[in-house]
């Protein structure tokens, strides 16, 4: 069987570990060989310390780029810092990822949200797939889509970054005798493409003819049984983080309007004072089983994380989104397109950080509790969505990566 090496470069967070883990497991499963890159080690060591392969440090930039624009409005403002400003500098890391291919001698190169892991397999004649989120996987023709079309974005300074951002990597590749890249995109796609995603979804709005949705690959949120507060009044689960200015605003509000709340908030788990005391809210000190939680849920209180809100939509449950950071905020705004829910962070879209927020809190509880057409929209996406499992969603997304291996 084959040898696969799954990649992880750029970008936070422990969705892109957890993906790459259901994906590990299918293809071990399978009988293939499996070694994972990753940028992070130890952030994600509680994730795979059960996963019984191999697991390497990825090369990844590591200094602070001056004079970048504080919004980054495209997937080349965002490469420009991470290693592609200057030739020089990419061919290093293209190096370190060479190395690394060349040690291992993967048949296939699987990146997610790693476009120098797939240039560097670009270099040595490997197939290359990417996988993820629509995201990190943009349209394959045209230029790469403005992420924050509410701003006023030059077209010519996202012209020039995608320009720039092409040309020092086509220069890496001539470095090393391979075809050059035809656009940007290109740079994150690799040979095919996996999108793990639907899209009701996508960050780009993509129509559903216009490419092949596999389905969100989440790994499974396993935790403990859900202890609602006592009591009447509908059941809410709020998964929130302190870094979040209004956390403790819409916690009161859930109260006021005379919500039970589950919480789970990572950092009141660790010790931290409670921002809200109230009988009617309730403090998990570890991460909650949403298999359990959500069924009897009649809203969920989240960051736009994907796994979260992948979980509540299919369970049928619309959601309140408080995004932290630019992804975030365009699912966020996607899931409000269609009904799913409410984006918090939608009403003052030129705040500091890009993204606003909703001041009255209360009124959007209500609507979301009170108004049928938030669960009526949940409610079809997961008879819509619903008919297959993680597992199954997973095993497409290995099924395509076979293939590529049979092109070979």
């Amino acid at each position: 069987m084959a040898h696969i090496l799954l990649s992880w470069e750029l970008g936070g967070g422990l969705g892109h570990a957890g993906r790459l883990k259901m994906l590990a497991r299918v293809l071990l499963a399978r009988g293939h060989r499996v070694t994972l890159a990753l940028r992070d080690l130890g952030f994600t060591q509680r994730v795979l310390a059960d996963l019984p392969v191999p697991r390497l440090q990825a090369p990844v930039w590591l200094h602070r780029t001056e004079g970048m624009p504080a919004n980054q409005a495209s997937l080349a403002e965002i490469l420009l810092p991470a290693g592609y400003l200057e030739a020089a500098g990419l061919a290093g890391l293209v190096e370190g990822w060479r190395g690394l291919l060349q040690g291992f001698a993967p048949d296939l190169v699987v990146g997610d949200y790693a476009p120098t892991a797939l240039l560097a397999a670009r270099t040595l004649g490997l197939p290359a797939s990417s996988v993820g989120v629509g995201f990190c996987i943009p349209p394959p023709e045209g230029p790469l889509p403005n992420l924050r079309d509410w701003e006023d974005v030059a077209p010519q300074r996202l012209a020039r970054a995608e320009a720039h951002v092409l040309n020092v990597a086509n220069a890496v590749l001539e470095l090393h005798g391979a075809p050059e890249l035809p656009n940007a995109a290109r740079l994150l796609l690799g040979d095919v493409p996996v999108l793990c995603t639907w899209p009701e979804f996508d960050h780009y709005g993509r129509a559903a003819p216009e490419a092949v949705w596999h389905g969100p690959v989440c790994m499974p949120l396993g935790g403990a049984a859900p202890a609602w507060p006592p009591g009447d009044g509908p059941r809410v689960f709020a998964y929130l983080k302190h870094d979040h200015g209004s956390h403790a605003a819409v916690l009161q509000a859930l109260a006021d309007e005379g919500c039970r709340v589950l919480c789970y908030l990572p950092e009141v788990a660790a010790g931290r004072a409670a921002p809200v005391l109230s009988p009617r809210i309730a403090y998990s000190q570890r991460p909650l089983a949403l298999d359990a939680v959500l069924p009897g849920a009649a809203l969920c209180v989240c960051h736009a994380g994907e796994a979260t809100l992948v979980q509540a939509l299919l369970a049928g449950v619309p959601v309140l989104m408080l995004p932290m950071q630019l992804e975030q905020f365009l699912l966020a705004r996607r899931v409000e397109s269609w009904g799913g829910g409410i984006n918090g962070a939608r009403a003052a879209p030129h705040a500091p950080g890009g993204v606003g927020k909703v001041e009255d809190w209360r009124a959007s509880v209500r609507s979301l509790l009170d108004d049928g057409r938030y669960r009526h929209a949940a409610a079809a996406f997961a008879h819509r969505r619903g008919d297959r499992t993680g597992l199954q969603r997973t095993e497409r997304v290995a099924d395509a990566l076979e293939r590529r291996l049979v092109r070979r």
